[in-house]
């Protein structure tokens, strides 16, 4: 789903990230080369992604000849939710739902009906991201 400008729901770091948890919980741990290629996942992007996994506890870097990446936590605990937070910010469906936004088209006074959808949506969105565990998908 595209939205304004090309931006996408759920980034490229995010599918990206999926798929190295994937090829983790397949491999129980292995290199970045191993996962890349395991996931056809290109190489400049895997290092960032992995760190932000790493900050987040879902896994853990080792350095050295035998590094690599093990995965901290099982797919059956971890939800796409989870990932999403790990690799972006929370997704957006529109920029007005950012609580930092200031919309002229929805103040107290006049509450915007295009909003308040906007948010219903964007709950129902991070209800489905957190109810899916990676488990469910792989």
């Amino acid at each position: 789903m595209t939205m304004d400008g090309g931006d996408m729901l759920l980034t490229r770091e995010c599918d990206y990230g999926i798929r190295l948890i994937r090829a983790l919980s397949k491999r129980g741990e292995g290199s970045v080369a191993q996962l890349c290629e395991d996931e056809h996942v290109p190489t400049q992007f895997a290092y960032k992604i992995l760190k932000k996994l790493e900050r987040s506890g879902i896994v853990r870097g080792y350095r050295g000849p035998y590094g690599g990446y093990k995965l901290l936590k099982s797919p059956l605990e971890l939800t796409l939710l989870n990932v999403v937070l790990a690799t972006e910010e929370e997704p957006l469906l529109a920029a007005c739902i950012d609580a930092d936004f200031n919309c002229p088209r929805n103040t107290d006074k006049h509450p915007c009906s295009v909003h308040r959808e906007l948010c219903k949506l964007q709950e129902l969105v991070v209800t489905e991201l957190s109810k899916k565990t990676l488990s469910d998908i792989f």
